[in-house]
């Protein structure tokens, strides 16, 4: 599936720039330099849906179609405790926050783990100490190198050792194979303020499928008028998709920047909603 999103990255990016001219299968699967048949089934194992019905998904007249609903799902997870209500892809995560001196000395005397793995999004590197995952960051064109020297930037007190065959097993938990049915549970150890760790919070009760905008993510931490900073700690998040900051989006239904590249963040967006369409009982 890492291999297949190499294609359907490029394959978004081509519907975005034709998305006017309506491109067929064949046309999309010629600038893939794949047959149509190998293109749909490509497509088809990724996501679970064709490629027309996903881009769908990515406009943003159904973005803000998820915005509208966003207040009555935010709403019932909070009332029933629950991260989310969704059955499928559902991990429950609890949140180990450092203590403030250890937030002073950034790691100083711990051990972080980490390695680079193949995900459903592309590579990506996972870190973990012996209290929890500290980060998930996803490959870009600045190359493996460079996300090595970020996780030593955050953590730049800690002994970095990498140690892929460690790391693993956290990978399965996280993106699990697709014979894997139930809840995954993960526990983080997150360096954060007061509010980040709030808005985070926030975030992991946003259910797959669904969006929410900067300001009902302030408006449920109790901060109304704090959309922006809203925004600054969801970019700020230190375990991509596992803290889901790809479904905070702008309230026009635009979906706005993501650290990781746009582009990916649409594809997650896409993903999870052909995931929700599919268990929700629709044909495609």
């Amino acid at each position: 599936m890492s291999s297949d999103y190499q294609r359907i990255e490029k394959a978004i990016k081509y519907l975005e720039g034709h998305f006017r001219d309506q491109p067929s299968l064949e046309e999309m699967a010629r600038y893939l330099n794949l047959s149509p048949f190998h293109f749909q089934r490509m497509f088809r194992r990724w996501a679970g849906i064709s490629p027309k019905r996903f881009l769908q998904f990515l406009t943003i007249d159904y973005a803000k179609t998820l915005l509208d609903e966003a207040h009555t799902v935010l709403d019932a997870t909070y009332e029933s405790g629950l991260s989310s209500p969704g059955r499928m892809h559902d991990l429950f995560v609890t949140i180990d926050a450092v203590t403030p001196g250890e937030f002073r000395v950034r790691g100083a005397g711990l051990q972080v783990f980490y390695g680079i793995h193949a995900s459903p999004f592309g590579e990506c590197l996972l870190a973990a100490t012996e209290r929890g995952i500290c980060d998930l960051s996803f490959i870009t064109n600045a190359g493996r190198e460079e996300a090595v020297a970020d996780l030593h930037t955050r953590w730049r007190g800690a002994e970095l050792v990498e140690c892929p065959q460690t790391i693993l097993p956290l990978m399965d938990q996280i993106f699990p194979p697709a014979s894997h049915t139930g809840r995954r549970s993960v526990t983080l150890f997150l360096r954060g303020t007061n509010f980040q760790m709030k808005v985070w919070e926030a975030l992991l009760r946003i259910p797959p499928g669904y969006v929410c905008s900067y300001e009902d993510i302030a408006r449920t931490i109790g901060r109304p008028t704090a959309a922006r900073a809203v925004g600054n700690a969801v970019g700020a998040n230190p375990v991509s998709y596992i803290i889901p900051c790809h479904r905070a989006i702008r309230k026009v239904g635009l979906m706005g920047n993501y650290r990781w590249d746009p582009t990916r963040k649409k594809a997650m967006l896409g993903w999870e909603a052909a995931q929700r369409y599919q268990e929700e009982g629709h044909a495609d």
